[in-house]
């Protein structure tokens, strides 16, 4: 007789320990079931990992999975092992009823992830018990600490369940006792305890292999020849006797009064299992765990080969209960030899649960690699070249990353992931997009749509206008919507163009402030609130103003108290440069009739993309977030963004994200966004270049050079988004690169501490305007026809000993020769960031940058002050900065205010500079006089002049 099938005679069945679509589907299971008398099935995430991601049999049905909606992996995946869990149940079901319930089972296995978490455990195994829908399915649940309430809660509520990872005879013992009193329970309930099934899946081999290493150990020291021999006779031989007295055990524990009185009831007792019956040593034979562990009632689980091997030249007999008193005696004898076998046990369930964990993410990463491949454009493409000593920096911090959990303890918003603060406080960006109310987006579409607005004009400052920003720059304008403007600027000629640019009487104002106490959206609002009142009536005004704003704000009560049309609630766990898929985002974008579910949709899929689920490897936020601060902490710190024309104002978004959320504690990453893409001559050692793009936009001149880059052994990453539809995929890849790389360079990327220093300055200087009527006076370094020079005595004193005199050239010239290798030069005007301006800064910072081969910044003031002024600040002191102010042409009152906007703008000024100062910067201020076009034609003569 075949002796797999022979040993249905001994009492013992055979369970085979694998499962793959195929093997079901071509009747292999069948023919298992029919030649050997198999009569169960387990499955763990190794088992899947090999199935799924070793072939492409799995390809088609991911694919027809996907083509009814996109879905996290670790969704995709249950929905394939349940499928497979069910037609393997639906095979056994015969044997399952021709026995009564007592054989015929398949098991499946909880989230390795949740072996330490007792509720995450119970509400997992009842989701996987209600999808399966299976009388013949056991939920598998290790034998942790945490697992031990959780098999008892389960079988209290009739759920069957295979314990796993137990390998101690107490804490096998300990499973009883919760099979037990779970069965109690449940009888008590008035439940019939006869459809729940147990097995307790008792390792084996793992122990052997644990326990010779440490024997070889110890007959490697000894001396004496028979204390060696001693010690090698019990190589082989733990596990075996291990198995025996747990079995012992196993008919104490299922007899009795206890056990008769469930038993009456239509109880089933809870069989061993032996689990880890494949021989992992060569020098024992192949069906050892087999031959040595056959006895009544039990169960043994083998893997194909194993199967295959015993089915062959397997021997039966009843051995389980042969020589048990010789078992505990080579238990004694090991605890004599000095190992602990508690010990070893212990550190097993460990290894076990690391091991599974290990195999999840194998699999999830398998999952992931083919939702991907399914999926293709519909995800944004990246792909990242660093060259080969690079790559494996990257892929050891993958694996730390792996290793650690750290993607799956960052969505459990643990703060150790950084630097152990207030993190956890602010990860509500993870979720803000799968909690976007996209009915009520749409509500108040329509509403809109139904007001005729000619404009709608954003007043905020940082994340709450650059993201909105990036939406009216790249979307165009939506029939019947009005369009989208952004205004960020205390400048009074900028906010005399908005004003130009739109009708008053036709224009809604979304009035954007997290805390509602920001300075300049506030100024903002009172100057156009009593504009809108001249227009059409101070009664009507607040019907055209929309609050987004933090609950209890003193933006909204204010606007409760002005009338605004509505307000709407930010999350008060999401910074403002983490927002923009929030209300602070997503209701300039209603406004302007942006498609927002698609948005959204497409959002969520980079959302799954870099989900708890997605190991570090298939993870692409994870990965550029890798890149970018590894780079940043070996002295590629620029990171050099090129944002193609379609969707080119991304780089001013993500500029404030990098820059606000690294740099700090003297560290952090420079972003650098608008340099045009050049030779490779042009640049230091210091560059990592991020392009993104939409399809369609392929430039080869651009590719070239970006080529080139690569060549010339810079990092470069290249993102290729499907459409401007995908944007939010972008939002979302990046708030998730900067949190990891914010994790690497060992910062909190969520605070922004040297922002508020400027705030402070500010108000210190408004507050003496509102006492004196004057800001307080200030002496210039240097006077000159057209300009005034300002700086504080340090580099003042400095610059004079670089050759600073009494021209504009020579200050320029001595300041400019400061910036040295690694460093960046940065323009920061404060004047109307409009399109002559834009130009002009744009071409000194290309002068500055070709010239020195150094990266450069061209920012407009006050609003980097909310973006990249953070690092300017905190990050590290590779900056030399040149401030420009100038004359205003003509101020701007601010209704109910002292001040006015041009008095406010250069507090901001003032204070900016002030704060650079003190933290010791290399900072210059000149100071433009009379006409402002006039004044930056002079200014690019000096720098040029300085250059050469």
């Amino acid at each position: 007789m075949n002796p797999v099938k022979k040993l249905e005679e001994h009492g013992q069945a055979v369970w085979l320990d694998f499962l793959a679509r195929g093997f079901i589907a071509k009747g292999d299971l069948k023919q298992l079931i029919d030649q050997d008398g198999v009569k169960g099935v387990t499955s763990n995430p190794s088992i899947f990992e090999k199935a799924i991601g070793s072939s492409d049999e799995y390809d088609a049905p991911i694919g027809k999975a996907l083509k009814s909606g996109d879905r996290p992996v670790s969704a995709l995946f249950e929905a394939l092992a349940v499928e497979d869990i069910q037609h393997a149940a639906d095979v056994l079901r015969p044997v399952y009823d021709r026995l009564d319930g007592n054989d015929g089972f398949v098991s499946l296995e909880v989230s390795p992830y949740l072996a330490l978490d007792t509720k995450a455990t119970i509400a997992e195994a009842k989701h996987l018990w209600k999808a399966v829908d299976r009388k013949n399915l056991m939920i598998k649940v290790p034998a942790t600490d945490e697992g031990l309430p959780a098999i008892e809660h389960l079988i209290g509520k009739g759920i069957s369940v295979n314990i796993t990872l137990l390998f101690s005879q107490a804490v096998y013992r300990e499973v009883a006792e919760a099979y037990l009193a779970g069965l109690e329970s449940y009888v008590e309930g008035g439940g019939d305890p006869s459809h729940i099934g147990s097995v307790a899946s008792f390792f084996v081999s793992r122990i052997d292999s644990m326990v010779d290493k440490q024997l070889d150990e110890k007959i490697a020291k000894a001396n004496d020849p028979s204390e060696k021999e001693r010690l090698a006779a019990l190589k082989g031989k733990v596990a075996i006797a291990n198995a025996k007295m747990a079995y012992q055990d196993y008919k104490r524990l299922f007899s009795g009064a206890r056990w008769e009185a469930l038993a009456a009831k239509g109880a089933k007792p809870q069989r061993l299992l032996w689990a880890s019956t494949g021989t992992k040593n060569k020098d024992y034979r192949d069906t050892l765990y087999v031959e040595e562990l056959i006895g009544p009632n039990t169960i043994n689980t083998v893997p194909p080969a194993t199967l295959d091997a015993f089915r062959d030249h397997g021997k039966v007999r009843d051995s389980l209960e042969e020589n048990v008193e010789d078992a505990k005696a080579v238990l004694d004898e090991l605890a004599h030899t000095g190992i602990s076998l508690d010990a070893i046990t212990a550190e097993l369930v460990n290894d076990g649960v690391k091991q599974f964990a290990d195999a999840a993410d194998k699999l999830y990463g398998a999952v992931a690699h083919k939702r991907a491949t399914v999926l293709g454009a519909d995800i944004g493409k990246q792909t990242i070249a660093t060259g080969a000593e690079f790559d494996k920096k990257v892929a050891k911090a993958t694996e730390d990353w792996r290793a650690g959990a750290k993607i799956r303890r960052l969505w459990q918003k643990d703060s150790s992931v950084w630097t152990d603060q207030d993190e956890h406080k602010w990860l509500g960006w993870l979720t803000s997009a799968a909690k976007a109310d996209l009915r009520d987006y749409e509500d108040y579409a329509q509403r809109v749509k139904g007001q005729k607005f000619s404009d709608a004009v954003v007043l905020g400052m940082g994340g709450s206008s650059l993201g909105p920003e990036v939406l009216a720059e790249t979307f165009p304008r939506k029939s019947g919507f009005p369009k989208l403007h952004v205004l960020d600027s205390t400048d009074p000629a900028q906010v005399r163009a908005m004003e130009k640019a739109i009708d008053i009487s036709r224009t809604v104002f979304i009035v954007s402030s997290k805390s509602g106490g920001t300075t300049e959206p506030n100024a903002m609002k009172d100057y156009f609130f009593a504009r809108v009142s001249d227009a059409i009536g101070a009664a009507r005004a607040g019907h055209r103003f929309i609050a987004v704003t933090d609950p209890g704000s003193s933006l909204e009560k204010t606007a409760q108290r002005q009338g605004f049309a509505r307000v709407f609630h930010g999350e008060s766990t999401i910074g403002g440069r983490y927002s923009v898929l929030s209300p602070f985002g997503l209701v300039p974008a209603a406004t302007a009739g942006i498609d927002v579910r698609k948005l959204i949709t497409n959002a969520l899929s980079m959302v799954r993309s870099c989900g708890a689920d997605v190991p570090p490897r298939e993870n692409p936020g994870v990965q550029l977030g890798l890149a970018m601060g590894l780079a940043g902490l070996e002295g590629r710190d620029k990171v050099t963004i090129f944002s193609s024309p379609k969707i080119a104002d991304f780089g001013a978004w993500a500029e404030q994200l990098i820059a606000e959320s690294t740099g700090k504690e003297g560290k952090g990453l420079i972003p650098i966004d608008g340099e045009p893409l050049g030779e490779p001559a042009l640049y230091g050692n210091d560059r990592f270049f991020i392009d993104i793009r939409t399809e369609g936009e392929q430039d080869d001149v651009h590719e070239q050079k970006l080529e080139a880059l690569e060549q010339a052994g810079h990092p470069v990453a290249r993102i290729v988004m499907q459409s401007i539809d995908h944007l939010g995929q972008e939002f979302f890849r990046f708030e998730m690169a900067v949190a990891v790389a914010g994790s690497v360079l060992g910062i909190n990327p969520f605070d922004q501490p040297d922002v508020e220093a400027a705030k402070i300055k500010t108000r210190e200087l408004t507050a003496e305007f509102e006492k004196s009527g004057a800001l307080p006076s200030e002496q210039p370094v240097m006077s000159a026809k057209g300009c005034e020079l300002y700086t504080d005595a340090h580099n003042a004193e400095a610059l004079r000993e670089h050759g600073a005199d009494g021209s504009l050239t020579s200050w320029l010239k001595a300041h400019l020769a400061r910036a040295d290798k690694g460093d960046y030069v940065a323009l920061l005007g404060y004047v109307e960031r409009n399109d002559g301006n834009i130009d002009a800064l744009q071409a000194m910072r290309v002068r500055l940058r070709d010239s020195k081969h150094l990266a450069t910044c061209a920012e407009f003031g006050p609003r980097f002050l909310h973006s990249t002024g953070q690092a300017y600040k905190g990050g590290p002191d590779s900056g030399v900065f040149l401030q420009i102010t100038a004359d205003d042409a003509a101020d701007l009152d601010i209704p109910g205010q002292k001040a006015s906007f041009g008095i406010i703008k250069a507090a901001q000024a003032r204070g900016d500079f002030d704060v650079l100062t003190e933290r010791g910067r290399r900072a210059l201020r000149v100071h433009l006089k009379g006409n402002l076009k006039s004044g930056l034609k002079m200014l690019d003569a000096a720098i040029t002049d300085a250059l050469s």
